[in-house]
């Protein structure tokens, strides 16, 4: 039963969704890499739930770190963070036990655990053991920025409605680090408010696509067969239960094109080789190529909906019909972008310190 994620630098994830707490232990980090409580928060509040677009569930995700830390910097040791559950209220998941919720965990996990896990609020399945990732992603994506190294996520597409591209990277991941609502565009962000409570209201919900920009990685960071960067950050980012693809570059649209097309042709610029597009998306052979990193991750719709739907029931065999109570996000897709940033910055963390040391991750330390 494994829950790490990374190579030279891991993330295991503990707790479940009702229970006492939930946390993760970081592995790998070199010490003097200074922890920045108030970018830890901000990201975390990313993640958080907010106004009438989310689950009415609050919590203040306040992070306690147990071991690895001294003063404000990382020890060198491994890193424990716990998060307490504040606001629990299984007794919603109690007619739940026997009726599986269609496209959640519960049937997967009652046969991989033979009943033995816990399922209220979907236990360790749950979205709420990502806010624990948040907050490691955090950690590791604040060493990167001492580097140069940033990360950006905004939704591409919401159900019917699209943002615009990236088009000036810096300024725009700027942006989306201050933005409540990771859209690019105003009015996309006025579109994608209104179709999920629309969703909201007709007891439904709605996903989308985020699209994400990695800048100022290094060339020549990756491996050419299982541990390509495309392979590292898929593996990732299917780790969020909500992710159903991933594409990098211009993705499953290349194969409508030609290779005279799809090839990003090499020139010099300030002496360094640059390609004049970005078809591939950063990454050539599996290998980073000095480009800006851009891939898209699908978001299912939240699976928990208020609509009645057919299910079966465990105990006696028969098919029933179920209507999903408890607290529930009517899209998860804004609050997901935290998530993809905080993955995408363990992902490039593990592939650098694989590249170049563990200590890499601490040459930009700020003291």
């Amino acid at each position: 039963m494994k829950n790490t994620f990374g190579n030279n630098l891991s993330v295991t994830l503990f707790g479940e969704s009702h229970g006492t707490a939930i946390g993760c232990v970081i592995d790998g980090l070199a010490p003097g890499i200074k922890i920045d409580t108030d970018y830890v928060n901000a990201c975390l509040l990313q993640r958080a739930a907010r106004s009438d677009i989310s689950t009415p569930r609050k919590e203040p995700d306040e992070v306690e770190f147990i071991s690895g830390v001294k003063d404000g910097f990382t020890e060198g040791t491994p890193i424990c963070i716990l998060i307490r559950n504040t606001n629990v209220k299984s007794f919603a998941y109690a007619s739940l036990d026997d009726t599986p919720r269609p496209s959640h965990a519960d049937l997967t996990a009652e046969y991989k655990y033979h009943g033995y896990q816990d399922k209220a609020g979907g236990g360790h399945f749950s979205g709420r053991i990502t806010a624990p990732l948040v907050a490691a992603g955090a950690i590791v994506r604040h060493a990167l920025k001492g580097l140069g190294i940033e990360i950006g996520t905004h939704i591409k597409s919401l159900y019917n409605e699209s943002d615009r591209d990236f088009t000036d990277y810096a300024s725009d991941i700027a942006y989306l680090e201050r933005a409540s609502f990771p859209t690019l565009d105003k009015d996309a962000e006025k579109k994608m408010k209104e179709t999920i409570l629309l969703a909201k209201e007709e007891l439904d919900s709605v996903g989308g696509v985020l699209e994400t920009a990695v800048i100022s990685m290094p060339l020549g960071v990756g491996e050419p067969w299982f541990d390509t960067v495309e392979g590292v950050i898929s593996h990732a980012m299917f780790s969020i239960p909500a992710v159903k693809g991933v594409e990098f570059g211009d993705g499953f649209a290349i194969t409508k094109k030609r290779g005279s097309e799809a090839n990003d042709p090499y020139t010099y610029e300030n002496e360094r080789v640059i390609t004049t597009k970005n078809s591939g998306g950063g990454i050539t052979g599996g290998i980073t190529n000095g480009m800006p990193i851009i891939f898209r991750v699908a978001i299912k719709p939240t699976p928990s909906i208020s609509l009645e739907q057919d299910t079966v029931n465990l105990s006696t065999g028969e098919n029933v019909k179920i209507t999903v109570g408890g607290r529930h996000d009517p899209a998860i897709i804004h609050r997901a972008r935290a998530v993809v940033d905080a993955l995408t910055a363990i992902a490039i963390g593990d592939l650098l310190v694989t590249r170049f040391g563990t200590d890499y991750l601490a040459c930009g330390r700020q003291n």
